[in-house]
């Protein structure tokens, strides 16, 4: 099924021009075209069209993944909240004390996940080492990217932050890959004309794979 992503303003990667009134067609999990609103909606007439306010971009991705969801644990809001409270639980006496089953870290980490949907990310990099982590990212549809020599959280950013932005001195440098034509549909859209001065928290929709993932009500 065609889709037509229209945007207040598209930006298809890392340097590149912003396009006012750019859109993104999509056809299943792939790119098919980029350019002006009115010329892809006249090519393809029957195609479903999304209007997003904002900044539509490449998606993020969250590096240093590792510390945010194997080595810290993330309570259930619902269920936990009145005794854990909500903010992540991290060192290694506090968690050895919650005394945590695999399953249980598995169900921390899709949680994780759907706060880094949220915030536009489309992938995280890092060594995932728990079998059930690894599943709830998959799950997630999140793409795992292998570690850079070295990495771990960016300096200035805190280990435990699910904001992709946080600690880096140009915020593009968390764009994963382009919005291109015969690319995955694969990108994040953003209630605001600056990226810098909204931050992640601006995300009002994710796309992977063709597939709306996140869309804040």
């Amino acid at each position: 099924m065609l889709t037509l992503h229209r945007a207040d303003v598209l930006l298809t990667g890392r340097g590149a021009d912003p396009l006012p009134g750019g859109a993104v067609l999509v056809d299943g999990g792939r790119i098919t075209a980029v350019g002006p609103y009115e010329e892809l909606g006249a090519r393809a007439p029957q195609a479903r069209v999304r209007r997003w306010p904002g900044l539509l971009a490449p998606g993020l991705v969250l590096h240093g993944a590792r510390e945010l969801l194997e080595e810290a644990y993330h309570p259930d809001g619902q269920f936990e909240a009145d005794a854990l409270g909500t903010e992540p639980i991290t060192g290694a006496a506090e968690l050895a004390a919650l005394g945590l089953t695999e399953a249980r870290r598995g169900k921390s980490a899709r949680r994780a996940a759907q706060k880094l949907l949220a915030r536009g990310a489309v992938a995280v990099s890092g060594r995932l080492t728990v079998p059930a982590v690894r599943t709830a990212v998959a799950r997630s549809g999140l793409e795992l990217l292998p570690p850079a020599a070295g990495e771990g959280a960016p300096e200035g950013r805190r280990a435990v932050s699910a904001d992709p932005f946080e600690g880096l001195a140009d915020v593009q440098d968390a764009f994963h890959g382009v919005v291109a034509a015969g690319g995955p549909a694969r990108f994040a859209v953003f209630a605001a004309g600056s990226l810098r001065e909204a931050g992640s928290a601006a995300c009002v929709a994710t796309v992977i794979g063709g597939r709306l993932l996140h869309r804040r009500r």
